[in-house]
């Protein structure tokens, strides 16, 4: 593959991120921000909430300084906590990710199993424009599964590598055909040039969460398209340690905490954290800029329990009621944030219990759409909008 063949499909995948395209002074000019300029100043009102529900894998209570972190800061996270809600006692499904992932998007029991609907196919069938971005472990492709858009990959060992030198994308008519020069679909892997070698150019957890940030710039609800409002499941593979023992969390520097006298995977861990939560930033910015902070519904959460370390010197980085490892149901409890501003009442702290599998429920109640038959979970919308039960974590 030639060198311009390579950059063609790199663009590709940061027009899915096109924030990430501006940095990249080598991409045709088509594929920076300056392209989405009349679309970043559109203020709207959509009828129906946009939905966002950011899953990171092995995220713990340790990792949030909303939840009692000291020796690092997540102000951005922290931010969706003060003008939302956070809950103290919300569980995964499972400790196996494809489990839990099974529970989150089909509102059922935690297995994959064939005929249960998913929430992006409930939605979809209620006029929201779909997308996922990051891991997919279900088997079937997710564009059979209700979502319009695919960016990410499909299995633990892909998105495991954070400079992957490619991202499996399904966009249908974004793709250019070079033979003929018409806009197609391709779905596979696109190379990501500046990884390819055993080079590490591009950090694949910031590139998905720049897309994201595109996903909702191109889909903005307004009159072009009938205030059509989207849904967007962002899986991220972090923080969970990618190879244990060996390089933890290979984030591509561990400032600001070099100079920290910890073990070096804390200090990645925290690094990564951080660098997390810059990105978060960035989209609490760009969704503000749209004019939509009011309409877009953001849930942050783990994906799966979270890990227990490795190394016992780690354990500073754990706080008050966290439990990793073993076989307590307590393992599975993960942080859960729910930012909706006008709606969720800020500042509020909710010690109800829920699970992974009531997410689904609780969009289609957001969305005002009928419930469906296989949902197992219960909506927990009462408790969102106010009726909650709030006490200290």
């Amino acid at each position: 593959m030639n060198l311009n063949r390579r950059l063609v499909l790199f663009a590709c995948v940061l027009a899915f991120a096109g924030a990430a395209a501006a940095q990249n002074e080598s991409l045709p000019a088509i594929f920076t921000n300056a392209t989405m300029t009349s679309r970043m100043h559109r203020i709207s009102i959509p009828r129906r909430p946009s939905i966002i529900f950011i899953a990171c894998q092995g995220l713990a209570l340790g990792d949030l300084s909303c939840y009692g972190q000291t020796n690092f800061q997540t102000p951005n996270i922290d931010r969706l906590a003060s003008e939302g809600m956070r809950f103290t006692d919300y569980s995964v499904a499972s400790d196996d990710l494809a489990k839990s992932e099974s529970a989150l998007v089909t509102g059922g029991e935690p297995s994959p199993a064939a005929g249960q609907e998913t929430i992006a196919a409930r939605l979809h069938a209620a006029g929201y424009h779909t997308g996922l971005i990051g891991e997919w472990l279900l088997g079937q492709e997710p564009w059979t599964q209700g979502f319009d858009e695919f960016a990410g990959f499909f299995n633990e060992q892909e998105a495991d590598n954070y400079y992957s030198e490619f991202v499996r994308r399904y966009a249908p008519k974004s793709i250019i055909n070079e033979t003929n020069h018409t806009l197609g679909t391709y779905i596979g892997a696109e190379e990501i040039y500046a990884n390819t070698g055993g080079k590490k150019g591009t950090f694949i957890p910031d590139l998905l969460m720049l897309a994201a940030g595109n996903f909702v710039v191109q889909n903005v609800p307004d009159r072009a398209n009938l205030f059509r409002p989207f849904f967007l499941l962002l899986d991220l593979p972090i923080p969970h340690s990618v190879t244990p023992g060996k390089d933890d969390y290979p984030v591509p520097t561990d400032a600001p905490f070099t100079g920290e006298s910890w073990p070096q995977a804390a200090k990645n861990r925290a690094a990564l954290m951080t660098r997390f939560d810059d990105q978060v930033g960035k989209l609490l910015e760009q969704i503000n800029k749209l004019g939509l902070t009011n309409n877009v519904a953001i849930f942050l959460a783990g994906a799966v329990a979270p890990e227990k370390f490795a190394d016992k010197n780690m354990n500073f980085l754990q706080v008050a009621g966290e439990v990793r490892g073993g076989d307590s149901a307590a393992r599975l409890r993960v942080p859960m944030i729910v930012h909706w501003p006008g709606h969720v009442p800020a500042g509020s702290v909710s010690s109800a219990h829920w699970t992974s599998a009531d997410f689904a429920p609780t969009a289609i109640g957001m969305a005002e759409v009928k419930f469906a038959s296989t949902f197992k979970g219960v909506s927990v919308l009462p408790t969102l909008i106010g009726n909650a039960k709030t006490n200290a974590p």
